[in-house]
């Protein structure tokens, strides 16, 4: 099967054998603002892993992007990261590739990789929090995951208010202050950008300028983690979980983004239970994981007898 994991800024296309070995993983700058122009990539990169592996023969697509996605329908509502709205994405990626595809929501993807084999094994209630481009999160209450039919769990967009700063830039979505403005990797580089003027290349830059004792750069990482910070806080009150697993990029951070959060959740909960804040076990490769685990579930619906006719 082929796992792709679409991503604001790469996306990774994988060859996986039945028994879940990578054989295969191949990345490229993902392309934004056409669906025509991303589904001729995702197609073009479904063939070509196929032709170098013709021994494999693929037998399905599982395929994760970030924002709004209908599962059902098999349709991206909204990716503001990718310049998609109500693109059926499924549907037109399986008549490019001849093949059966299966479409989900990144964050809730990885998640759910997570949940079932990583960082958050064993839990009942959890949330994993994507930090990438953007931010998502996969929130699991009671061994369930909650999607909120696609709208759910879009904690990029949660709106979040730094004591005596300004919301960075308005959001694409068009929310004044969304977590992902303050919070994200892309957005700490960005915010970094516009107070001084300098440009650079990620989030990582502007950690290890702050941990130089660039002033600037510790303020925008310091925003960010009280943006974070303030999330998981809500986070806590309302769902109490368990553990919330930190995934992406920036979880790379280690301890110059874990010991700052740990400390600032300490001064804002108070009766809370308190969540063990672990990174993801998966890291990077938590897109291709769960995309292979959709892909391997849709072959096991395919296999299921199908009924004729009226149910006895």
């Amino acid at each position: 099967m082929v796992a792709v994991d679409v991503g604001g800024t790469l996306t990774k296309t994988a060859l996986v054998d039945g028994d879940g070995e990578v054989l295969e993983v191949r990345s490229e700058p993902t392309v934004l603002r056409s669906a025509t122009g991303l589904l001729d990539q995702l197609g073009l990169a479904v063939a070509d892993l196929a032709a170098s592996h013709p021994a494999a023969r693929p037998a399905a697509v599982g395929v994760h992007v970030p924002g709004l996605v209908d599962d059902a329908r098999g349709t991206v509502l909204l990716a503001e990261n990718l310049g998609l709205r109500d693109v059926p994405l499924r549907d037109q990626l399986a008549a490019r590739t001849g093949l059966p595809v299966s479409l989900g929501n990144d964050a809730r993807g990885a998640g759910t990789a997570e949940f079932r084999m990583g960082a958050a094994r064993g839990a009942r209630t959890a949330v994993v929090i994507s930090i990438g481009t953007g931010i998502g999160a996969a929130v699991f209450v009671d061994g369930r995951l909650h999607d909120g039919d696609g709208f759910g769990c879009e904690l990029g967009h949660m709106p979040v208010l730094v004591p005596g700063r300004r919301a960075p830039v308005v959001c694409a979505c068009g929310g004044p202050s969304c977590l992902e403005q303050w919070a994200s990797a892309g957005g700490i580089a960005r915010s970094y950008t516009r107070l001084t003027g300098r440009p650079v290349r990620g989030s990582r830059e502007v950690f290890d300028a702050a941990r130089a004792g660039d002033e600037h750069a510790a303020r925008v990482v310091g925003d960010g983690l009280d943006a974070l910070a303030l999330a998981v806080a809500q986070l806590a009150t309302v769902l109490a979980p368990e553990v919330v697993v930190v995934a992406g990029g920036l979880s790379r951070a280690g301890a110059e983004l874990f010991d700052p959060l740990h400390e600032r959740l300490e001064q804002l909960l108070t009766f809370h239970r308190r969540p063990l804040l672990v990174p993801a076990r998966f890291g990077d490769g938590a897109g291709v994981i769960a995309s292979a685990l959709r892909a391997d579930e849709l072959l096991e619906v395919l296999a299921l007898p199908q009924q004729v006719g009226p149910p006895a």
